[in-house]
C-alpha cells in the first residue's frame, strides 16, 4: 500500500486505526453535506443568503486533481473522495459541476473510472438543471481553445460515446 496523507511508509496501520480514520472522514462528510444543503436563512420569511464554506472554497480550484485522486481508485479513499466531489459541485455550481464532469470524462480510462462520472452525473443531476448541456459546452469550449493533447480529446470522445 503506497503511503499517503494518513499513512507514513513503514509497517501497516491496525484495522481499528483505519476504521477510526474512516470514521472521521464520514463525519467529516456528513458536516459538509449539512452546510452545502443547508446553507439557507434561519428565518424562512427571508430569501437565503448562501453562508461560505470556507473548506470548499479552497478546494474550488483543486477539481482536476481531486478527480485524478478519484480515479485512482485507491481502497475506501476513492469512495470519501467522490462525495467530496458532489458536495464541491454542488456548493461551486454551476461550473464546478460541468468541470468535474468534463475532467472525470477526459481522464477516465476504463470502465470503473468511467462509472464515477456516470454516477457524479446521476447525483448532480437531481439538483442541477440543464447539467447535461452545460458539460457538453464545456467539453466542446476546452477541445476548441486547444487546452487538450490530441490523446485526451480521443480519449473524451471514446467516453463519451461510451456513456451514450
Amino acid at each position: 500500500m503506497p503511503a499517503s496523507v494518513i499513512t507514513a511508509p513503514g509497517p501497516p496501520l491496525q484495522d481499528g486505526v483505519r476504521e477510526a480514520c474512516d470514521r472521521v472522514i464520514q463525519l467529516l462528510l456528513l458536516n459538509l453535506q449539512k452546510l452545502v444543503y443547508n446553507r439557507g436563512s434561519p428565518n424562512p420569511a427571508e430569501p437565503p443568503l448562501p453562508r461560505p464554506v470556507p473548506f470548499l472554497d479552497a478546494l474550488r480550484p483543486h477539481v482536476r486533481e481531486l478527480c485524478v485522486e478519484t480515479l485512482r481508485l485507491e481502497r475506501k479513499r476513492f469512495l470519501w473522495q467522490h462525495q467530496l466531489l458532489v458536495l464541491l459541485a454542488v456548493y461551486s455550481a454551476p461550473h464546478c459541476a460541468t468541470d468535474a464532469l468534463f475532467h472525470l470524462l477526459t481522464l477516465a480510462r476504463t470502465q470503473d473510472e468511467l462509472a464515477l462520472a456516470t454516477q457524479l452525473y446521476a447525483v448532480l443531476s437531481s439538483c442541477l438543471t440543464d447539467l447535461l448541456p452545460a458539460t457538453v459546452k464545456t467539453c466542446v469550449c476546452q477541445i476548441h481553445a486547444g487546452r487538450l493533447p490530441d490523446a485526451q480529446v480521443a480519449q473524451l470522445f471514446r467516453n463519451l460515446a461510451s456513456v451514450v
